[in-house]
């Protein structure tokens, strides 16, 4: 196989899975934003537990799902990387390293999304490639 063509389906691969992962944690935080009752949960800049649960679950979701397709990649890594922080040192900062150790994992894959970019299988780089034909 071709050095590139490995390296662009890693990219793909990267992307797939830490998206993937990521949507088990935000897909069921919308049914704590539309359900029943008060909503619960940690509040980091003071802007009210809805609202950060609203930006949480637009980082867990709105963009998990453009990496996860590839389109415009390195901005949607930015509020992922961002949440993962927020988690990591934040809703965490009392836990155990082990308990801290996924948010930074997250954090991690979705720097490295930023750094190396969506690759050839993408939204990005289909129009990458329109772009260089004219």
């Amino acid at each position: 196989m071709n050095e590139s063509l490995l390296k662009n389906l890693g990219k793909l691969i990267v992307r797939l899975a830490a998206s993937g992962m990521m949507l088990t944690h935000g897909i069921p935080k919308i049914g704590r934003l539309f359900g029943e009752g008060p909503v619960r949960f940690h509040d980091p800049f003071g802007l009210g537990p809805e609202i950060s649960l609203a930006l949480a679950v637009i980082a867990e979701v709105i963009c998990t799902c453009l990496v996860m397709i590839g389109f415009k990649t390195r901005w949607a890594t930015v509020p992922l990387m961002l949440t993962m922080l927020t988690a990591a040192f934040y809703a965490h900062a009392d836990d155990p390293f082990g308990t801290k150790e996924k948010p930074l994992l997250f954090f991690v894959l979705f720097l490295a999304i930023l750094v190396m970019g969506a690759g050839k299988f993408s939204i990005d780089g289909m129009k990458k490639k329109k772009r260089s034909l004219f």
